[in-house]
C-alpha cells in the first residue's frame, strides 16, 4: 500500500509541485499586488476611480513625477548603453590575460545591494567626498553631485552597463564569421562590413538591454532616495513616501499605474527576446585579436588607446565608489586613518535601545532571511524552469506570468504585502496574518526566484530530450527522470541561482523598507539606510560588513556547489 502510495506521489510529483508553486505565487505575490490594484479603485468598501483620476489628470504627478521618472530612466539608458558597449566589443573581438575574469565580474553589480552602492556614490560624490578630495589635492574647484540628477544617472549605469555588454557581448560573439568574410571580399572596407552586417544584428541585444535597463532604472528606489532624496523624487520614492504618511489609496494609484507600464514594457521585452532567441544558432563566430599585437600600426596603437582610456572610464564608475565606501569607513573627520566608525557600531550593538538598530541582530536577521528565501525560492525557480522549457498550450502564459515580479517593483510588492497580508484579512470566520520574517522572507523570495529560473532554464532547453525518454523507458516516473537524469545535467545553473537567491535577498532593500517591524526584521540594508541619515561614517562601516557578507556568501554558495555541478554557471 505505502510503496503504491509512493509511486503514485512519484508520477504525480511534477504537477504537485506545479500547483503548489502556483498557489504560493498566488498568496504571495499575485493577491498582493492585486490588493494594490483594489485600494486604488475602492475607499470606504465603494468602487472609485478618483485616486486614479488624481494621478492622471495632475500635472504634478504626470510631469513632475512620471515624467522626471523617465527622463532620469532615459538618460540612465543611453548612460548604461554608452559604457556598456566598448566594453561588450572589448570582449567580444579580442584576446587578452584575464578574459574571463573580467566577464565573470560583470554580473557583479547584479548581487551587489543597491543600498550599498548607493553609499558608495554618496562617499564618492558628497561635498566631503572622494572625488571633491582629489580635485583638491590637484588645484582644481570642487564639484557638487549629491542630489543631481548625474549622480543618479551615473549610478544607474554602473548597475546596468554590465547587463548591456553581457547581452551585446553574447550577440557579437554569434555573428557568422563567413557572412563578414564575403562582405570583405566584395569589396567593403571593414567599416562597411561592420555597418552593414555586424551592427544589425547587434541592434536587437542592444535593444533588449536598452529596454531591460530603462525598467530597472524606471522602477529604481534605494539609488535615488539615497542620491537624490526627495527633492528628486522618482515614482518609486515618491510611492514610498505616501507610504509613510499613510495615504495608502494615493500610494496605490501611484504604483497601479507604475505597475502598468512596467508590465507592458516586460511583455514587450519577452517576446521580443522570444523572437531573438534562435538567432546566431549555429553561426562561425569571429576570432578574437590579442590586444597587444606586436603590429606598430596607428590602427593599432589607436584602439590600444582607446582601451586605456575605457579602462580609466570603468576604474571611475565601477571601483571608485566601492573603494570610497572602504577608504571613508577608515577615515576620521581630518582626514587621518581610524576604526571610530566600527568602534560606534559596536558601541551601539552593546548600549543600543531595543528601538534603535544593531548590527548584529541586522546581520543575523539578513542571513536566516537568506537562507529562508533559498528553502522557497530556489524550488519554485526550478519548477518553473521545468514548466517553462516544456511544449503545451499556454507556454508563452505562463512564462510570462512567472517572470512578472521582474517587472513589479519591491515597493509595490511591499505594500501589497502590507496592506494584504500583513494587516491580515478574514478568511472562514478566521484571520489570516503573515507578519514579521515569514512577510520579508515572502517579499524576497518573490524577487529572487526569477532569477533561479533564468539560470536553469537555458540549460533545462538546451539538453538531449533522448535522456528523458531513455530514463522513461526504462521505468522512470517524469519526476525520478528530472531528479536522476537532467538536474545533476544542469547543477551549475541550479548552484548559480540559489547564489543569486541567497545574494538578492541579503541587499534587498525595497520590500523590507516598507515591511520591517523593528529590530526583530531589520536587516543589513535597512541599517545602512538608518545610519545614512544620520552620519555618514558609521553608514560607509556597516556597507563594507554588508559587502564582505554578501561577497562571502555568494562564494561559499558557488564554490561548495561547484563541487557538484562545474563552475559553468556564471
Amino acid at each position: 500500500m505505502l510503496r503504491k502510495a509512493t509511486a503514485r506521489l512519484e508520477a504525480h510529483a511534477l504537477t504537485l509541485g506545479a500547483a503548489a508553486t502556483g498557489l504560493l505565487l498566488l498568496v504571495v505575490f499575485y493577491y498582493p499586488v492585486a490588493t494594490v490594484f483594489v485600494d486604488a479603485v475602492l475607499a470606504d468598501g465603494r468602487p472609485t476611480i478618483a485616486p486614479l483620476v488624481s494621478v492622471l489628470t495632475s500635472r504634478f504627478y504626470l510631469v513632475d513625477i512620471f515624467g522626471f521618472t523617465a527622463y532620469q530612466a532615459v538618460l540612465s539608458t543611453i548612460a548604461s548603453v554608452v559604457l556598456g558597449l566598448p566594453g561588450a566589443w572589448l570582449l567580444a573581438r579580442f584576446e587578452f590575460r584575464g578574459r574571463e575574469t573580467l566577464r565573470s565580474l560583470t554580473i557583479l553589480p547584479f548581487v551587489m545591494p543597491s543600498i550599498m552602492v548607493a553609499i558608495g556614490f554618496v562617499a564618492t560624490f558628497g561635498q566631503n567626498g572622494t572625488l571633491n578630495a582629489v580635485l583638491g589635492a590637484l588645484g582644481l574647484p570642487t564639484v557638487e553631485l549629491l542630489f543631481t540628477i548625474e549622480a543618479i544617472v551615473i549610478a544607474h549605469a554602473f548597475y546596468n552597463a554590465p547587463l548591456v555588454a553581457r547581452v551585446t557581448t553574447a550577440a557579437w560573439e554569434s555573428v557568422d564569421a563567413s557572412a563578414v568574410e564575403t562582405a570583405r571580399s566584395l569589396g567593403a572596407s571593414p567599416l562597411r562590413a561592420f555597418r552593414d552586417v555586424v551592427l544589425p544584428q547587434l541592434l536587437p541585444a542592444i535593444a533588449i538591454g536598452a529596454t531591460l535597463t530603462f525598467v530597472f532604472t524606471f522602477a529604481s528606489f534605494p539609488i535615488v532616495l539615497a542620491l537624490g532624496g526627495f527633492q528628486l523624487a522618482t515614482v518609486e520614492v515618491f510611492i514610498y513616501s505616501r507610504i509613510q504618511n499613510l495615504a495608502y489609496a494615493e500610494a496605490a494609484a501611484l504604483a497601479v499605474v507604475e505597475t502598468t507600464i512596467s508590465l507592458g514594457l516586460t511583455y514587450l521585452y519577452l517576446r521580443y527576446e522570444g523572437r531573438q532567441r534562435a538567432s546566431g544558432q549555429g553561426a562561425r563566430p569571429q576570432p578574437r585579436r590579442s590586444l597587444w599585437p606586436v603590429s606598430a600600426s596607428v590602427s593599432s596603437a589607436a584602439t590600444r588607446l582607446g582601451v586605456l582610456a575605457y579602462g580609466v572610464v570603468v576604474l571611475a564608475v565601477f571601483v571608485g565608489p566601492i573603494a570610497s565606501m572602504v577608504l571613508t569607513s577608515v577615515t576620521g573627520p581630518q582626514g587621518d586613518l581610524t576604526l571610530d566608525h566600527y568602534r560606534f557600531l559596536l558601541e551601539r550593538q552593546r548600549t543600543g535601545a531595543s528601538y534603535q538598530v544593531r548590527p548584529l541582530p541586522a546581520i543575523r536577521n539578513s542571513l536566516l532571511f537568506g537562507a529562508g528565501t533559498l528553502l522557497v525560492a530556489l524550488p519554485m525557480g526550478v519548477v518553473m524552469a521545468v514548466l517553462t522549457t516544456r511544449q503545451f498550450r499556454g507556454r508563452a502564459v505562463v512564462d510570462a506570468l512567472s517572470m512578472a515580479p521582474l517587472a513589479v517593483s519591491g515597493i509595490v510588492v511591499g505594500l501589497g504585502l502590507l496592506r494584504g497580508l500583513v494587516f491580515g484579512f478574514e478568511a472562514f470566520g478566521t484571520r489570516i496574518q503573515v507578519t514579521g520574517a515569514l512577510a520579508v522572507v515572502a517579499a524576497h523570495a518573490v524577487g529572487a526566484y526569477p532569477f533561479v529560473t533564468r539560470n536553469v532554464a537555458p540549460l533545462l532547453g538546451n539538453l538531449d530530450p533522448r535522456l528523458v525518454e531513455s530514463a522513461r523507458s526504462l521505468g522512470a516516473s517524469r519526476a525520478r527522470a528530472l531528479v536522476d537524469v537532467e538536474l545533476p545535467l544542469v547543477a551549475a545553473g541550479v548552484v548559480a541561482g540559489a547564489a543569486f537567491a541567497f545574494a538578492i535577498s541579503i541587499g534587498e532593500f525595497d520590500s523590507t523598507v516598507v515591511l520591517a517591524e523593528g529590530s526583530t526584521s531589520y536587516t543589513m540594508p535597512v541599517a545602512v539606510e538608518r545610519y545614512l541619515g544620520r552620519r555618514l561614517g558609521p553608514a560607509t562601516a556597516m556597507g563594507c560588513i554588508l559587502l564582505a557578507v554578501t561577497s562571502l556568501s555568494f562564494v561559499i554558495i558557488e564554490r561548495f556547489g561547484g563541487r557538484y555541478g562545474g563552475r559553468g554557471g556564471f
